[in-house]
């Protein structure tokens, strides 16, 4: 056991490791009998692709490179893909592929063919959420379709694309199904005898966590939708999924009681203080799917989430045994057999499948495979802290570790406050080897899930209401402070990053509070009024108006908070990392914030990167990004950390 200085540590966990298990299995499903998903490949541009698990449980990408499944409906995307056994018994694949955002068909063996046509106007056409229709030899999707160069000029409805390619280079021959009565729409859900559809709807200023609405409509014998209806939901109301049982009854999560509970035809069928759904951030997420048997797959817990099987007939819940923690909002069913992704703060996310028979649950799928000795994962602690007016904040903290070394007695460490995007998210207490680079050298993380933070229910999210600024701030500080004051912290080594909304909390922090020596800001948004007055793209284009207030009403709130209005209150050295085809946070708000920052000679660098956009995907990226991150503070808190090349602060 070595005694070395805190930041100094040795570690095997370098940046090109940590950014190759960046990224997790998503979008699972069935294809006949095989389990299918989307896995991310860092080094290959950072494109998705699509893997097959055969009966032999060996496994194979779909698609070769450059092919990249993913949609870019509100940029956030959606489910990219469906798939079916054909009438010959091989599997039918229609999928969007990134970089055109077309939707095409495929059989393994062949070539994709395009479906749907390009279109020169603003983004073009975009699909998402695939339902395959063979009886109609079509697909039905979300079609988001720009009517302008603005990134508010759009259009969404339910669409029927042809499965012959006829619409490929003919916009006309896509079928509408309904029409653009809501804002956005999430993809069709089909009932098990076809005579109905469900989705669902919301309309600016809300977002689908604030209230959306379920819509349901016939299915006329030629496949036209009539008589749409909402049956549930609100503007305060917010049912993150809808599907049917295989008797027919309609199941929805709504969070009406405050909390997303499940509802069996308007009835409630577990009523708990827990979520058994979220925040609607991808079109087609999942967390619940039904059984054959008319039992529910449902991911589901109050923080972090577990995978179980739900009994409505008695409202028994019985959770999938093994050693994940968390769950996310992908599943698929067949039969009996459940397939979901899983992880723990032991492991990355995993390709899980459960046999609701023997209620034995195994990795099927995307493995975690140790690339270095666990000994130096971090142990996190789940902590709740008290912020002011006495609030629960909760929080994961992961102390420094390293199975060789310790630090001298008398230092404590430094530590970083990782404050998560969305806001309306969370961070989940999983294995992170970007987390684990900084824990494996001597540098503590803090994870703070600040109020606003979704898995607490309702009136945890709403704490963030017209408070965006002040109460992630705040509690994000409290956390620090807290930390610092039990001794598990130094003081003067504290610093806070974060990413898209985290950027902005760790921004408005360094503006607000001399809590943090430094600071790590990435893909942020930084100036409050150019971000709600058309910077930014359609889906989060109103966000502010519920986490700061209208514009129109409190315009001198969105100056009083914004940090490029607030640039001359910043002291401390930070390192602004930025993607230049980022639509979501653009550019332009990094470039207004240095331009009020120049000449006061705080040592920062920026970074941007050509060819990322709202979340970096390339390996090469996340290298440079996490070597530059750990110079900053080695250089800040008197750190020497072995081998990281020198980032170079301007003055």
């Amino acid at each position: 056991m070595q005694t070395l200085p805190y930041g100094s540590w040795p570690s095997p966990i370098d940046a090109a490791l940590a950014a190759a298990h960046d990224g997790h299995p998503e979008w699972v499903g069935f294809v006949g009998d095989e389990a299918w998903w989307t896995e991310p490949r860092p080094t290959e541009g950072g494109r998705r692709t699509l893997v097959r698990r055969r009966a032999d449980g060996s496994e194979e990408p779909v698609l070769p490179a450059p092919w990249n499944v993913r949609s870019r409906v509100i940029e956030y995307g959606g489910q990219p893909w469906a798939a079916t056994i054909d009438a010959g018994g091989r599997p039918l694949v229609v999928f969007v592929n990134f970089s055109d955002q077309r939707l095409y068909r495929y059989e393994p063996g062949g070539d994709p063919r395009p479906l749907t046509p390009v279109s020169p106007v603003g983004g073009g056409l975009r699909w998402a959420d695939p339902v395959l229709r063979l009886d109609l030899g079509e697909v039905w999707c979300v079609l988001e379709e720009f009517t302008g160069d603005g990134p508010t000029d759009v259009r969404r409805v339910l669409a029927a694309v042809p499965l012959d390619g006829s619409a490929a280079q003919d916009r006309d021959a896509v079928r509408e199904l309904t029409d653009a009565r809501h804002r956005f729409v999430t993809g069709p859900r089909i009932s098990p005898d076809g005579r109905h559809v469900a989705w669902l709807g919301w309309d600016h200023p809300r977002m689908p966590w604030d209230g959306t609405e379920l819509v349901l409509a016939s299915v006329a014998d030629d496949g036209a939708l009539r008589q749409p209806r909402t049956v549930a939901g609100g503007p305060e109301e917010s049912i993150a999924q809808v599907d049917w049982a295989r008797d027919g009854a309609l199941l929805y999560a709504s969070d009406r009681t405050g909390w997303w509970n499940l509802y069996r035809d308007g009835e409630p069928v577990c009523p708990r203080e827990e979520e058994f759904g979220g925040p609607l951030w991808k079109l087609g997420q999942r967390w619940f799917a039904p059984l054959e048997s008319g039992l529910i797959a449902v991911v589901h817990g109050r923080g972090a989430t577990a995978l179980g099987i739900l009994d409505p007939e008695t409202g028994e819940v019985v959770d999938a045994a093994g050693p994940w923690t968390e769950f996310t909002s992908t599943l698929a069913v067949h039969g009996e057999r459940v397939v979901a992704v899983g992880a723990s703060p032991r492991s990355a996310h995993e390709v899980v499948e459960l046999d609701t028979r023997t209620g034995r649950a195994r990795v099927i799928g995307a493995g975690h495979d140790d690339s270095v000795d666990p000994a130096y994962y971090p142990e996190p602690q789940i902590r709740t802290f008290t912020g002011p007016d006495g609030r629960e904040i909760h929080a994961h903290v992961y102390p420094p570790h390293h199975p060789g070394c310790v630090a001298p007695g008398d230092e404590l460490p430094p530590y970083v406050v990782w404050a998560h995007g969305g806001p309306t998210s969370r961070a989940s207490l999983v294995l992170d080897l970007s987390i684990a680079y900084f824990t494996s050298r001597g540098i503590g993380v803090a994870e703070v899930n600040y109020g606003g933070s979704t898995g607490h229910g309702r009136e945890y999210r709403n704490r963030l209401r017209e408070q965006w600024g002040v109460v992630d701030v705040e509690d994000c500080a409290a956390v620090a402070l807290a930390l610092a004051d039990e001794g598990t912290a130094d003081r003067d080594r504290l610093a806070i990053r974060g990413g898209s909304a985290g950027g902005w909390t760790a921004a408005a922090s360094l503006t607000a509070t001399d809590v943090y020596a430094c600071g790590t800001i990435v893909y942020p948004i930084l100036d409050l009024a150019g971000w709600g007055e058309g910077e930014t793209h359609d889906f989060e284009s109103q966000y502010l108006e519920t986490l700061v207030g209208p514009l129109a009403e409190v315009p001198a709130r969105y100056a009083e908070r914004s940090p490029t209005e607030h640039a001359d209150r910043i002291t401390a050295p930070f390192l602004l990392l930025q993607g230049l085809d980022d639509v979501i946070c653009p550019p332009a708000q990094c470039e207004r914030f240095l331009a009020r920052m120049e000449g006061r000679r705080v040592p920062h660098a920026y970074i941007a990167f050509e060819g990322e956009g709202h979340g970096f995907r390339r390996a090469e990226t996340m290298i440079r990004a996490l070597e530059s991150e750990l110079s900053l503070y080695a250089q800040v808190f008197v750190l020497n950390p072995p081998g990281i090349p020198t980032l170079e602060l301007n003055k």
